[in-house]
């Protein structure tokens, strides 16, 4: 495996932006609890982090495809850079400032990812994107798992304040990686607001005519609703409350699952690389046998003390954070793969906002249901739809799903926008 010049500026640029923004992203819960000691204020900024980004998105997929995405990508990242670098020289450290970062750093970056999730397929070769994708799912994975332990330590020693600067300063950095990158994109300015419009009916147009996309589309959304809100809302309950976890046995479930997304994209790279393309529907299903364990485990059914649970539970973390990165890169790879570049950041932008719009009505259903029902009950019901669901794609759809590019960009074609 070796990239090129290009790909390895974007994706050492990208790491040290996610770096500091990592750090910053533990550092900013802990402060707004010391200063409100509120849940409620927390959610708040959480919020305005999430509505910027699912309202722009449309739009900023539109700027992606028309404009020069490499200077997208530099300038939204010194102008977030020089944005905390302001917080900073003028302590605009109160938390009514604070939220207006916030808003501000979340429009900003929904820009910058749609130039810099366009961008970055057409730096390597087609053959090479998988192993690709999987080195930027490998960088972000060390980032998640470096980051809060240095946004801890760094938050204990020189508060919000150091936080903010470090992630200041990784910004820059990361945009000075970025300015070396040799990428050429002929402009197509708008002439006129109701352009927004067209381009953003462009990209739904594609989109429909694309059978292959409709496929992996509507089963990634339907796998997203069931099995995001299990474990961002459902397993963390049943860690904390049902089994009475520790917070260092909680964090410590959160790194095994890193670490095996880890263990799975070094796999991808280093023996599988574009086989794991054709590994999707195997992943699947062994997913769906640790869920059902997992569900079983939980049960009454099963009388195994808190640390021998502890046990099992992080092997199971391990394992379902590599078949995590072995279902993850191969759908990345082949919606990459489906879409033209002229069109790449709109179609994009469509795909954000539609999980992004179904995710919290998972999470307020599972929410809502743990009133209710026990959590192995509500696990058990995920696992049946997601089995019945997968089952159906497998026999209907297990030839489109593993088609070709060149045969899909035959079945549907779309005029680039002028």
């Amino acid at each position: 495996m070796r990239f090129n010049r290009n790909f390895w500026l974007f994706a050492v640029g990208r790491f040290i932006s996610q770096l500091g923004w990592a750090v910053q992203d533990v550092a900013l819960p802990l402060y707004v609890l010391d200063q409100t000691h509120s849940g409620a204020m927390m959610s708040v900024f959480i919020i305005a982090e999430i509505v910027p980004r699912v309202i722009l998105s449309p739009i900023a997929g539109v700027i992606g495809d028309r404009y020069n995405r490499k200077a997208m990508m530099v300038w939204f990242d010194i102008l977030r850079g020089a944005l905390l670098f302001g917080v900073i020289a003028f302590s605009l450290l109160d938390l009514r400032s604070l939220l207006a970062v916030q808003v501000l750093m979340s429009i900003m970056g929904t820009f910058f990812s749609a130039g810099t999730g366009a961008m970055y397929p057409d730096l390597v070769p087609e053959e090479e994107l998988a192993s690709a994708n999987s080195l930027l799912q490998t960088f972000g994975v060390v980032a998640r798992i470096a980051g809060p332990v240095l946004g801890g330590i760094i938050y204990a020693f020189g508060g919000i304040r150091l936080a903010i600067l470090i992630n200041a300063v990784s910004f820059f950095g990361s945009g000075l990686f970025e300015a070396f990158i040799e990428y050429h994109w002929e402009k197509k300015p708008l002439g006129a607001l109701g352009q927004i419009l067209g381009d953003m009916k462009e990209g739904f147009a594609f989109l429909r005519s694309s059978r292959f996309l409709k496929v992996i589309l509507s089963y990634a959304l339907l796998i997203n609703f069931l099995l995001n809100p299990i474990f961002m809302v459902l397993l963390p309950y049943v860690y904390r409350v049902q089994l009475e976890f520790s917070a260092q046995w909680f964090g410590l479930l959160e790194t095994a699952f890193m670490v095996g997304m880890l263990l799975g994209n070094v796999l991808i790279m280093a023996k599988l690389r574009n086989m794991v393309e054709g590994l999707l529907f195997h992943s699947l299903f062994v997913q769906m046998g640790l869920t059902i364990l997992q569900a079983i485990l939980i049960s009454p059914f099963v009388g195994f003390d808190a640390k021998i649970l502890f046990q099992i539970f992080i092997a199971l973390n391990v394992l379902w954070g590599i078949f995590n990165a072995l279902i993850n890169i191969p759908i990345m790879t082949k919606i990459q793969k489906a879409i033209p570049s002229e069109l790449r950041g709109r179609v994009f932008s469509v795909f954000d906002l539609l999980i992004g719009g179904m995710m919290p009505v998972g999470m307020a259903i599972v929410g809502g249901a743990l009133e209710r029902f026990e959590a192995w009950e509500i696990m058990l019901v995920a696992w049946a739809l997601w089995t019945g669901v997968t089952v159906y794609y497998f026999v209907r759809y297990r030839e489109v799903l593993e088609g070709t590019r060149k045969r899909e960009r035959t079945e549907s074609t779309v005029v680039p926008a002028t």
